[in-house]
């Protein structure tokens, strides 16, 4: 029952996170690009390799958290749907340079992050 609980409690927290996020990235792109959704995507994804070593591979905080922080948090936080859906009405709106530019960025920069996220943690909490 406890993982449940950390789970739901993770993911209000990880939906609040996003909506800020975007309330906050809103007035940059003016709505004219998902600037918020590529934001959490980056962020979640370097969030996501960080605490993959973090919990998984270096056992530093106990497995529990993995629930709270990555499953809970994370799979709230990050977009992927709303992602896609983003990429389709810049396609269906006719702006297809546009959308092939978010839907590139957001997969490299994703990638990226935790990529850039597991080797920074390797080295931080190397033995």
């Amino acid at each position: 029952m406890m993982h449940l609980f950390a789970v739901a409690l993770g993911g209000a927290l990880g939906a609040l996170g996003r909506y800020g996020v975007n309330g906050l990235l809103y007035p940059v792109a003016d709505n004219r690009f998902p600037l918020g959704t590529l934001a959490v995507n980056v962020i979640g994804s370097f969030l996501m390799g960080f605490l993959y070593v973090v919990i998984v591979e270096k056992g530093i905080l106990p497995p529990e958290w993995r629930n709270f922080l990555m499953v809970g948090f994370l799979g709230a936080f990050t977009t992927f749907s709303t992602f896609s859906l983003d990429v389709l009405a810049l396609v269906e709106g006719g702006h297809y340079s546009l959308g092939l530019v978010y839907l590139l960025l957001s997969l490299f920069l994703c990638i990226g992050g935790i990529a850039l996220a597991i080797f920074l943690a390797r080295i931080l909490f190397a033995p």
